[in-house]
C-alpha cells in the first residue's frame, strides 16, 4: 500500500480541530515534501522523522514522499505531527499494518533516537476528541451513525503527556516511551502491548495538588479579610489601595482558596486553555482556580492575547480564576 491516513489534532486554543495526515509514496526521484500550510517546526519534522526511523531499525523508503496535512487552510505548528508522519510512512511502506491506525489518533514529537518527547496541548487534544464524539452522538440518531463514526477514538501520546490527557473521562489514553514500543503495540505484539493510562479520581487523596496560599496564614487585616470573603462569595471585583508592603499581593494570592470548587465543566475548560498555551498544564493543577498576576508594565498583547500563531493573554489564562494587576 502506497497511501496511508493517520488522524491527529492541531493545538488550536480551546477546540483542537482534527487534522488528517495523508502520506503517499510514489516512484520518481527521492524527495520528502510536506504540504497543508505547515510552519517551520512542521517542515523540520522531515529530518527528525528520517533520523528516528533509521535509528530505530526501520527502513526509510527511498521514494517520492508527499505528506498532506488536511484541512489545507488550517495553520499547522509545533512538532506534534512527527509521530503521525512517521507512522504514515511506516504504514504506506507496509512495515506496520494500516488497519491498526483506524479509530486511533496520534500526536508526539520525535527525538533523533525515536524517543517520544512531551508536548503541550495533550489535554486539549483529548477534550477535542471527546467533544467531537459527543456532537456526533447528539446530532444524529443511532440508526444513522455508522460504527466507524460512533466509536470513541483511542489516543496515543508521549508517556510524559499522557497523564494530563487521562483526566478527560471516557477516552482511552495510551502513553508510549518511544516509536518501537508503539509500533510493536500496533503490530499486535504481546511483549510490546501498551496499557491505557487511568488517572486517579479528581478528589482522590493520593492525587498531588499544588499547594495554594490560604487565608489562615494571614495575621491581622480584619477589614481586608472580610472584603476578600465578601468578594469571593458574591463574585465581586476588588480595588486594593495601599503603600508597598501593605499586603495587597499577599491577600490577593489567597483569594483563589476562598472560591468554590470547580465543577466538571469548569475544570475541563480551564485545563484545556492552559494545556494549549505556552504555559502548559500539569495534573497537579486539576480543579484549581488559576491566579494570574501580570506586571503593571505588561503590554496589551500580553494582557489580551495575540502573536502568530495566536496565544491567549493573561485575561484568558485567568478564566474562572483570579486576575490581579
Amino acid at each position: 500500500m502506497s497511501l496511508a491516513v493517520v488522524r491527529s489534532r492541531a493545538p488550536a486554543l480551546g477546540r483542537a480541530p482534527e487534522v488528517t495526515v495523508e502520506v503517499h509514496l510514489a516512484n520518481g526521484l527521492p524527495s520528502f515534501s510536506i504540504v497543508g500550510l505547515p510552519d517551520l517546526e512542521v517542515r523540520e519534522s522531515r529530518e527528525r522523522v528520517r533520523a528516528a526511523l533509521q535509528n530505530c531499525g526501520f527502513d526509510f523508503p527511498v521514494r517520492r514522499i508527499t505528506v498532506n496535512l488536511a484541512p489545507a487552510d488550517l495553520p499547522k505548528e509545533s512538532g506534534r505531527f512527527d509521530l503521525p508522519i512517521a507512522l504514515g510512512i511506516l504504514a504506506a511502506s507496509g512495515q506496520i499494518p494500516a488497519e491498526a491506525l483506524l479509530h486511533r489518533e496520534f500526536a508526539g514529537e520525535l527525538s533523533l533516537t525515536g524517543a517520544l518527547r512531551p508536548m503541550r496541548g495533550a489535554f486539549a487534544m483529548a477534550c477535542g476528541a471527546a467533544r467531537q464524539h459527543a456532537r456526533a452522538g447528539t446530532a444524529l440518531d443511532g440508526a444513522s451513525i455508522r460504527d466507524t463514526d460512533a466509536r470513541m477514538p483511542e489516543i496515543y501520546l508521549p508517556l510524559g503527556s499522557a497523564a494530563e490527557a487521562a483526566l478527560v473521562p471516557g477516552i482511552d489514553i495510551f502513553g508510549a516511551a518511544d516509536l518501537p514500543a508503539l509500533c510493536a503495540h500496533l503490530g499486535g505484539s504481546i511483549d510490546g502491548g501498551l496499557m491505557p493510562i487511568r488517572s486517579a479520581a479528581p478528589d482522590s487523596p493520593g492525587r498531588r495538588r499544588a499547594p495554594l496560599p490560604d487565608l489562615v496564614d494571614v495575621i491581622g487585616h480584619p477589614g481586608a479579610r472580610r472584603a476578600l470573603e465578601v468578594a469571593a462569595a458574591g463574585g465581586h471585583h476588588l480595588l486594593m489601595v495601599g503603600p508597598p508592603g501593605a499586603g495587597k499581593s499577599m491577600l490577593a494570592a489567597r483569594l483563589p482558596s476562598l472560591l468554590p470548587p470547580m465543577t466538571d465543566d469548569e475544570a475541563l475548560s480551564s485545563a484545556a486553555i492552559l494545556s494549549a498555551s505556552m504555559l502548559g498544564f500539569s495534573p497537579a493543577q486539576w480543579r484549581q482556580r488559576p491566579f494570574r498576576a501580570p506586571h503593571h508594565s505588561s503590554s496589551s498583547v500580553a494582557l489580551v492575547g495575540g502573536r502568530n500563531p495566536p496565544q491567549p493573554g493573561e485575561i484568558t489564562l485567568a478564566h474562572l480564576g483570579v486576575l490581579f494587576g
